[in-house]
């Protein structure tokens, strides 16, 4: 199974690293065997899979349940769990007992949290001392939504050095990769050539050390994706369509057969 460490050894070998999400069994189960690097069990599940509008009402215990899931389907890749609101910002114990939940109850290689301002950065700081891999996130941070909405970060000088001060407080508290969400390609360039561990962009040009976005997205199995985002096939109108002759058998009898 893919370490964190490889991941950082990767940058220094300019190697990309392909992220998606997953939020069952089957799904964690094709991306680890197409051969994703990096599976993250976002919050974004809360959207997705639970038909919340954001992230923020996702609980610890959901998250656990779907973690446990798509472990179970995975063999090769990295599998990273994002903490969620309010299981981690009380204080860094609060942050330490969630976190061990989750590598004690999921299998998971690693967990996400998001912000790098001091308070956070301290919080990630212990948790990697007792052994806890961590994925920072700075940008765009979806649980800090009501604050910022969704909108793209560092557009102003102030926020940008203070992205590139996050990102540096991250890494230098222990933190083994960088999501790097909503802020502008060059910024995000500045970033990944400060650091030594990777970043990994969404919705921050190309220029980061690997890319990461939403399988749903992916697939196309909403009705609407951000605009940095890409479809490669449209599983929504091909799921329709199957339904749709599926049902049209059923009351003609088509299906079954005798």
């Amino acid at each position: 199974m893919l370490t964190p460490q490889q991941l950082i050894q990767w940058k220094q070998q300019g190697r990309a690293i392909a992220v998606l999400t997953a939020w069952d069994y089957a799904i964690a189960q094709i991306l680890d065997q197409a051969g994703v690097d990096v599976i993250l069990v976002g919050d974004s599940l809360a959207m997705v899979a639970l038909g919340h509008e954001t992230t923020l009402p996702l609980t610890l215990e959901e998250t656990l349940h779907h973690a446990k899931a798509v472990c179970r389907g995975v063999k090769q890749a990295l599998v990273v769990v994002d903490l969620p609101f309010m299981s981690y910002q009380e204080s860094p114990q609060q942050a330490i007992r969630s976190a061990g939940r989750v590598l004690k109850e999921t299998g998971a290689g690693g967990v996400k949290l998001e912000g790098g301002h001091p308070a956070m950065a301290e919080t990630v700081a212990k948790l990697v001392h007792i052994g806890i891999p961590v994925m920072g996130h700075v940008g765009l941070t979806p649980q800090s939504v009501r604050q910022t909405g969704f909108r793209q970060q560092g557009k102003s000088s102030e926020d940008r050095e203070r992205i590139v001060a996050e990102a540096i407080a991250l890494e230098q508290a222990g933190a083994f990769s960088i999501v790097l969400e909503h802020i502008p390609s060059d910024l995000a360039k500045t970033i990944s050539e400060k650091l030594v561990i990777p970043t990994i962009g969404i919705g921050a040009g190309n220029q980061c050390d690997g890319q990461v976005l939403v399988t749903s997205d992916v697939l196309g199995l909403g009705t609407w994706k951000p605009k940095f985002a890409k479809s490669y096939l449209n599983l929504y109108e091909l799921i329709t369509t199957a339904t749709q002759e599926y049902c049209g058998e059923v009351r003609s009898h088509q299906f079954p057969e005798a």
